[in-house]
């Protein structure tokens, strides 16, 4: 049984392979990869993976959840370590993304990339992809409607498309201008949002 389960320490060996799956993954997409390649990479025998992951399947989801977690986290201490104002916690975590885009090796966002290889919405990894965007959706709801709010759902869904947007151009032009447009964007979205009249 994986150690991972018992909420112990994971083994070296589970960790070693989403490691190098979570490289691969997000630099070369996921169908593309195969499991011999994660195997040899990682330094395991092909037992030592199926003992921790069943199938690819799994690992994909293992990713996904590791990700999920990364941004979480991301997010919660960007939001915590903002300034008094509720606005400035939108525009910290604004700033957190564009530090991302700006990351070396950055490839765009890993669950619309992700969601791009499985559109089967009733697929596991399409589910988990909108299980993680619906968790950053209220998220930014919430931040939103500290601020204000009256249409803070319809903010926080701007603020989604803003950054979709610069994390799929990200990759594709300059970065540093897409996050100054970015980040430009979010900063008047918070002022519209904040000097709106209660409903």
């Amino acid at each position: 049984m994986d150690r991972s389960e018992t909420g112990t320490r994971p083994s070296e060996a589970r960790l070693r392979l989403l490691t190098t799956a979570t490289g691969i993954f997000y630099a070369e997409g996921i169908h593309s990869v195969g499991v011999d390649r994660i195997i040899a990479e990682a330094k395991v025998t092909r037992a030592t993976f199926y003992r921790h992951f069943p199938g690819k399947e799994d690992l994909v989801l293992a990713y996904l959840k590791g990700a999920d977690q990364g941004i979480r986290g991301q997010v919660e201490t960007a939001a915590a370590g903002a300034g008094a104002s509720p606005g400035d916690a939108v525009k910290a975590v604004a700033a957190a993304i564009a530090d991302g885009i700006r990351s070396p090796g950055f490839r765009g966002c890993a669950f619309l990339n992700a969601v791009a290889e499985y559109p089967d919405p009733a697929h596991p990894v399409h589910q988990a992809v909108l299980a993680h965007r619906a968790w950053f959706l209220e998220t930014i709801n919430t931040l939103m409607a500290r601020v204000e709010a009256s249409g803070s759902e319809a903010a926080a869904r701007h603020f989604v498309m803003l950054r979709d947007g610069a994390m799929a151009a990200g990759c594709l032009f300059d970065p540093a201008a897409i996050c100054e447009t970015f980040l430009r964007g979010v900063d008047d979205l918070v002022e519209v949002h904040g000097s709106r009249q209660p409903a």
